[in-house]
């Protein structure tokens, strides 16, 4: 049966957050991210009608708020694929579907500013062909958007990467690295259009191609490797093969003993650590809870609750690895 806890996210979420608001037991943003706040308005609620304190929105409490039965999350009627870039680019803007669309992040890493789901990023120039693609197929809504920024916006998609990227770092903080207004706004805008996000999930299909030919050539088989190699992708890259060489070798270790599903999910673990331990010294730990959380099924990654199955409907289930169509 579905529920909603700390670490859930998503429109099921913004629903509970407006009816506890409306009932004076939030005072929170309607985000639709379930932190402690939300948590604690919950359990207010429970309190005043005698259930179970526990914070969780489970059948009775979803029934006393809103008299229906409690659905199930919204994501699991999307393919593996859009719940793998839902989970990814959770991680990568620590905002929920579809806000996670519209991730905004400046030259905190040198790559001048990071936008969208997957956050591509004009340093590598992986943003640039997304924002190019906008304009031309939907100027009009981009003009609609801009007004009389459209004409700078067209001048920067003209101008090389270094040009580019001066640009950027012009219009944000110094220090905190934060976007100005009224571009943090405008850029926002654009990540919520539903025509930008379908370019977003077009880029990322690729990706996902990616990622289940890595699951066959590890002869991984289920929907979670998917998720983990599709994070693998985004966030490192890929593997090279001197890691590859590392984990074939701790492969050859397993208990032969063990059955099909512990199988997977020792070779998984054993493929998130060394993913991890090649990264950036700086990022090794960030790595790793990512990666191990794919793994496993559920884990805390920038202090929030992920449980896979629960939140994503990604499960250790047998995944097609050659499903197409786009990532819908």
């Amino acid at each position: 049966m579905p529920f909603y806890r700390r670490g859930s996210k998503g429109p099921e979420v913004e629903r509970i957050q407006a009816r506890l608001k409306e009932l004076g037991y939030y005072r929170g943003p309607v985000d639709g991210d379930f932190g402690g706040g939300t948590e604690s308005a919950v359990k207010l609620f429970q309190k005043a009608k005698r259930l179970t304190i526990d914070g969780i929105v489970g059948q009775q409490s979803w029934t006393l708020l809103f008299a229906e039965e409690i659905p199930p999350p919204a994501i699991l009627q999307k393919s593996l694929a859009y719940r793998c870039l839902a989970l990814t680019g959770t991680f990568e803007t620590n905002a929920p579907v579809p806000d996670c669309f519209a991730g905004l992040s400046g030259d905190f890493d040198g790559q001048g500013i990071s936008f969208g789901v997957l956050q591509w990023n004009l340093g590598q120039g992986s943003l640039q062909p997304l924002l190019a693609e906008m304009n031309r197929k939907h100027p009009k809504r981009l003009r609609e958007l801009l007004h009389n920024n459209y004409p700078l916006f067209v001048t920067f998609l003209k101008a090389d990467r270094a040009e580019q990227i001066a640009w950027a770092r012009s219009v944000q903080d110094p220090i905190r690295h934060t976007i100005f207004e009224p571009w943090r706004g405008l850029l926002k805008g654009l990540g919520r259009m539903p025509e930008f996000q379908e370019i977003e999930a077009a880029h990322a299909e690729t990706i996902y191609q990616s990622a289940q030919k890595l699951c066959r050539s590890y002869k991984l088989w289920s929907e979670r490797a998917v998720a983990l190699m599709f994070d693998i992708v985004v966030q490192n890259g890929s593997i090279s093969n001197i890691v590859r060489a590392q984990i074939l070798h701790d492969c050859e270790k397993i208990d032969p003993n063990l059955d099909e599903e512990e199988t997977e999910v020792a070779r998984m673990t054993i493929i998130a650590n060394r993913r991890a331990e090649a990264a950036n010294p700086r990022w090794v730990e960030d790595v790793r809870a990512r990666k191990l959380c794919c793994a496993r099924g559920a884990g805390r990654v920038h202090g929030t609750e992920i449980d896979l199955e629960g939140q994503y409907g990604i499960g250790l289930r047998e995944a097609s690895m050659k499903e197409r169509g786009g990532i819908r």
